[in-house]
């Protein structure tokens, strides 16, 4: 046990720091390549991470380091406004700029498709980069599409975003299939066999609980915090994480916050609403939005979550799921605001000072920066081994698994 009272602020943020030397933070998700679609085409000359683009982005390889990042899960999130083959033309492009940041920043970055190639990178002293797709409107209901992005080198599929699929149940959505219909639980087995980790950030508590009932390898919530702490329906409920030691995934607690702090859902409410009639997507992070974003900010002062506020949630998830069964996603570059404390990729090690100040012990939060995450990836890749070994790729379709017999 390390922490403990009569430690100073600056003691636990320098044994935070030397903590994450040695047990780095694999962070489930990061909107980067989203934020330089959006903000200049992929131009990677005009926004370039290995300068310091405090201000701009949330990311950059200098902060990255500051952070103690030692393994990314880059999304590769197309909108839900972008649906059939325009959505995965538009995954294509977002897989297409993760390889040309690992292509450009070699020496600091290092491709990973395994739970052995993260621990080489680490000993490499890189930060291993991993993609995830967020949504399955990616795939356009097409196994065939699902096994090209694995072979793409994507390693989790969030089954939804924030809107329905044919076969899925969003959270933010109205209940459609109750979950996941017969198509959705092929896809959990599709994805089982290939070795692709099955997301369950953004889906209905349904669509959980399905998924948790469907698979035979762990699974992921790459950002996702409790319901209990905060009853927002993007989060966690308590009956979901107490299943997680059966199954053997892990739920990755998000710095989001509209989904962590309470008093925030209702503003961003507002503040959504208020960019949606100026014409901008809610989701909107262009400098555009960000102005009218301050704009009202100014006028209604922003409730502020801060570093303690995310482990309010760590704690309780720790204690429903077990510290095995939980690690952190943060969403930076996909979410206009972050807590005080946690602004940006460099601020990971005030969470971990923060864990420290509540006791959690060192070999506690090695499990959740960096051996969680990394467990789960590689259980993930044993049961594609067996599953794979006892039958083929599956050619089932929407139509065939779906369409009611009349």
């Amino acid at each position: 046990m390390s922490g403990l009272t009569g430690t100073s602020a600056a003691e636990r943020l320098a044994e935070a720091l030397e903590l994450l030397a040695d047990h780095p933070v694999v962070d489930g998700h990061n909107d980067l390549p989203w934020a330089l679609r959006q903000h200049v085409r992929y131009d990677l000359d005009k926004l370039d991470i290995a300068a310091d683009q405090t201000g701009a982005l949330h990311t950059d390889l200098a902060r990255l380091r500051a952070g103690g990042v030692g393994a990314q899960f880059w999304s590769v999130y197309v909108s839900t406004t972008l649906t059939g083959d325009d959505a995965v033309s538009a995954t294509l492009e977002q897989i297409d700029i993760v390889d040309q940041l690992l292509e450009r920043y070699a020496d600091q970055l290092a491709p990973a498709l395994t739970a052995d190639d993260m621990e080489a990178a680490r000993k490499q002293g890189r930060i291993a980069s991993l993609k995830g797709a967020e949504g399955g409107h990616s795939i356009n209901n097409s196994l065939a599409t699902l096994r090209a992005l694995h072979t793409l080198g994507v390693r989790y599929m969030t089954l939804t975003h924030n809107d329905n699929t044919p076969w899925a149940d969003s959270a933010t959505d109205e209940p459609g299939v109750g979950g996941l219909s017969s198509f959705g639980q092929e896809v959990v087995r599709e994805m089982n066999r290939i070795g692709m980790l099955v997301d369950l950030s953004h889906v209905a508590a349904t669509t959980m609980r399905d998924a948790l009932a469907t698979t035979v390898a762990p699974v992921v919530f790459s950002h996702s915090s409790s319901r209990a702490v905060c009853d927002h329906p993007r989060n966690i409920p308590d009956d979901v994480l107490a299943l997680l030691p059966a199954n053997g995934g892990v739920a990755m607690a998000t710095f989001v916050p509209k989904f962590i702090l309470p008093a925030a859902v209702e503003w961003t409410a507002r503040a959504d609403e208020n960019l949606r009639a100026h014409g901008f997507h809610h989701l909107d992070t262009t400098a555009e939005a960000m102005k009218l974003h301050r704009a009202f900010e100014a006028e209604n002062p922003r409730p502020i979550a801060t570093a303690a506020t995310v482990a309010d949630h760590l704690d309780h998830m720790r204690e429903v799921a077990g510290v095995d069964h939980i690690g952190i996603g943060g969403d930076y570059d996909g979410t206009a605001f972050t807590p005080a404390g946690l602004d940006d990729v460099a601020g990971y090690p005030n969470l971990i000072a923060e864990l420290l100040h509540r006791g959690w012990s060192h070999a506690d939060l090695a499990k959740l920066t960096w051996s969680n995450a990394v467990r789960t990836l590689r259980d993930a890749e044993a049961v594609s081994r067996d599953v794979s070994a006892r039958r083929g790729p599956s050619n089932a379709t929407l139509d065939s698994l779906d369409t009611p017999v009349s």
